[in-house]
């Protein structure tokens, strides 16, 4: 096995397309293949379905793609480091779900540093994607929710993946929405006032579940649904079609402005409320470096108050 193999069956996976991988990789299709094969060999797996739509991973596939994920990481880190014309500048990233305290957080982090001597990086993303930036070393930190619909399934994953979920703050479901709503101006909103708005939540991917929805309560039945895949979008669509989300309550008017707000849901006996355990995820028996520790501290002091 090789550190070519492994960027080969990187690019492949991304690009779910032998031919389109080798015009990324500059390789003949042929000899791409025949790696392919010759580390499936090695490794006495198969690592793609083939057909004329294009490849997919396997079971044994996606399980190995992280792996090599992890070390062709660590590789290309120790290449910018170290290699020729290496930088050295420490990193530190973090992977979140779309939560305006997050980012919040990260930026009174980065105040405190010299950016000069720094690469950060944070990235709102979908929920399978946090565990698996966290997972394979992309970001040190992984910011998301669990609650007592996606309980099991969540910490089955992230014990598969080596991670370990820290609790930070337990909230119950709120009604997101733009000020000038017509429920706005609402004590509490319930589900049956809702009916006549499109209900918003993040687009989660291909392989898309319930599971890894980011709105609590996303097993309800909702009469509209519009889906969108970042927090701008999702912002615009509550201005222009009164749309609403279900979220934790907690908004940062330090970056969304006070143009929206959050009204308490009120349950009833077919939709009850639910608590949303918020916290964040490393990989497991590692110790925070001084960055994370500091990231960690910021976001505690965002949710203060906030239970």
């Amino acid at each position: 096995m090789t550190l070519t193999q492994l960027n080969y069956i990187i690019v492949i996976a991304e690009t779910r397309s032998i031919n389109k991988a080798a015009e990324r990789l500059y390789v003949a299709q042929p000899s791409l293949t025949s790696a392919v094969q010759e580390l499936e060999k090695e490794l006495g797996i198969t690592l793609f379905h083939r057909s004329g739509r294009g490849v997919t991973l396997t079971g044994d596939g996606a399980e190995f793609l992280l792996y090599a994920k992890e070390l062709y990481g660590q590789y290309e880190s120790i290449m910018e480091r170290y290699g020729k014309g290496g930088v050295r500048k420490k990193k530190f990233g973090v992977s979140t779900q779309h939560y305006s305290f997050a980012v919040k957080a990260f930026v009174d982090m980065a105040r405190k540093f010299d950016m000069s001597e720094y690469e950060f990086a944070i990235r709102e993303t979908q929920t399978a994607e946090v565990i698996r930036d966290v997972s394979t070393l992309r970001s040190e930190v992984g910011v998301l929710y669990l609650c007592d619909f996606n309980r099991k399934c969540m910490e089955r994953l992230l014990k598969s993946a080596g991670l370990v979920f820290h609790h930070l703050i337990d909230c119950q479901a709120y009604v997101y929405l733009w000020k000038h709503h017509p429920l706005a101006g609402e004590e509490s909103i319930g589900f049956d006032q809702l009916a006549d708005y499109p209900c918003l939540t993040f687009e989660q991917g291909d392989n898309s579940s319930f599971y890894f929805a980011e709105e609590i309560l996303s097993t309800n039945e909702y009469p509209r649904m519009i889906r969108a895949n970042d927090r701008a979008t999702m912002l615009n669509l509550m201005v222009g079609l009164n749309g609403y989300t279900l979220c934790s309550g907690i908004i940062s008017e330090d970056l969304n402005g006070n143009e929206f707000l959050a009204v308490p849901f009120r349950d009833d006996e077919e939709n009850r409320n639910s608590v949303m355990e918020i916290g964040y995820i490393t990989r497991k028996n590692t110790i925070l470096s001084r960055t994370g520790d500091m990231y960690v501290d910021a976001l505690k002091e965002c949710l203060k108050g906030k239970e």
